[in-house]
């Protein structure tokens, strides 16, 4: 009886992989009552100075590291939300590597936990790291991508620790960003920044005023 449960959730998930690369899933609505559920007290605390109705809830499809399609969500601010659609269509028409992209509840809101998991998220109500400023994430106007491969560095430090053979950047790996590519150019071209040209470089990190 096992081997026959284990063939048909096998079927299961070939049938689910064929249907994602028969007509990929975009999709921006309102944040569902489950997925409001779930944020609360993680990336959405209770101090939050932003509500639901102001953020918007982003299904895409996207290549992984494996080549195979997946299928991701993310929070974003509501005004973005369409755009962030575009960007991750124009990213999957490409076939640009994404190796995840989950909302950052998954990791109980812990931004390093997201990245180490090489984790592609936006909104998180938090502060920039060592400040009492509250981070474009806590607005859902900044996307970080493939965060294992684009760390920061700060006055030398890289953060995730993990991270620090990515911080050469001349050595070329897969998902790594680089300006003028299509993750670069997706972004850039609808206004968004790139931390990747800031002093301290961010280079998982893209961001847009509204």
């Amino acid at each position: 009886m096992n081997m026959i449960v284990n063939f048909n959730q096998q079927n299961v998930e070939i049938i689910k992989q064929q249907e994602w690369e028969r007509k990929p899933i975009f999709s921006c609505s309102t944040i569902p009552e489950e997925i409001q559920n779930d944020m609360k007290g993680k990336s959405l605390p209770e101090n939050a100075q932003i509500d639901t109705k102001d953020l918007a809830y982003v299904t895409v499809s996207y290549y992984g590291f494996d080549e195979k399609l997946h299928q991701g969500e993310i929070v974003v601010h509501q005004k973005l939300g369409e755009e962030v659609v575009e960007i991750f269509r124009e990213l999957y028409e490409k076939k640009y590597p994404i190796e995840k992209v989950e909302r950052i509840d998954q990791y109980d809101a812990n931004d390093v936990k997201s990245m180490e998991a090489n984790n592609s998220s936006g909104f998180c109500y938090r502060l920039v790291e060592g400040t009492n400023r509250l981070s474009n994430h806590a607005k859902g106007c900044a996307i970080d991508i493939n965060p294992l491969q684009n760390p920061q560095i700060k006055n030398g430090i890289v953060y995730p620790s993990v991270s620090e053979k990515f911080a050469n950047r001349e050595n070329r790996e897969k998902g790594m960003i680089e300006k003028g590519d299509a993750v670069y150019q997706a972004f850039i071209k609808r206004g968004w920044k790139w931390g990747g040209e800031w002093k301290n470089p961010d280079y998982q990190h893209f961001e847009k005023e509204i």
